[in-house]
């Protein structure tokens, strides 16, 4: 982390009335936040301890944090209420639940940060399957000093067209 980055959260957190996991998220998250209090996690952690944290589980996870509820199979009818009662609803990390509201288009903002890091393996937020859906960028992209990028986008009308890149798409060979 970075201040630049440091930063981009934090504005990317404001106004936040709720949080909404998937199971393995909430884990992590339920084992480090309630522990945390001022420092350099204080806002985050006073944030993320403070609003209601619904959880996307097939299982029956340990709902120990505060404020915690699991939500039941019906997760758009259930994430579609959650929408009716809170402001600002932020999904971290749980990609297979990013996944589902990218199919059903549950989002209003992707936020994106990309880390000048190349792993070769790992879960991808655009796996295989993953409905095409025009976004627009809402703001132009901030880079911090170490190289992490962040891109904020928003829902967009329509289906994305596609092309290819034979010489008749580009013009080439045509004369002027």
């Amino acid at each position: 982390m970075d201040e630049v980055s440091s930063a981009q959260i934090g504005a990317a957190y404001e106004g936040t009335d709720a949080l909404l996991l998937g199971r393995r998220t909430y884990d992590i998250f339920a084992a480090y936040w309630p522990h945390q209090q001022g420092g350099e996690d204080g806002d985050i952690a006073t944030l993320v301890n403070s609003v209601p944290k619904y959880v996307a589980s097939r299982g029956t996870p340990d709902l120990s944090w505060a404020g915690s509820t699991r939500l039941g199979p019906d997760l758009v009818s259930a994430v579609r209420e959650i929408r009716d009662r809170h402001e600002i609803v932020k999904v971290v990390g749980s990609l297979d639940l990013v996944q589902t509201f990218l199919r059903e288009k549950l989002f209003d903002r992707l936020d994106l940060w990309v880390h000048p890091v190349v792993l070769g393996v790992g879960k991808k937020v655009f796996d295989g399957g993953a409905v095409p859906t025009n976004v627009r960028l809402l703001e132009p992209p901030a880079a911090g000093p170490k190289g992490t990028v962040h891109l904020r986008y928003g829902l967009a009308e329509g289906t994305p067209g596609t092309g290819d890149m034979s010489a008749r798409d580009r013009g080439v060979g045509r004369g002027s």
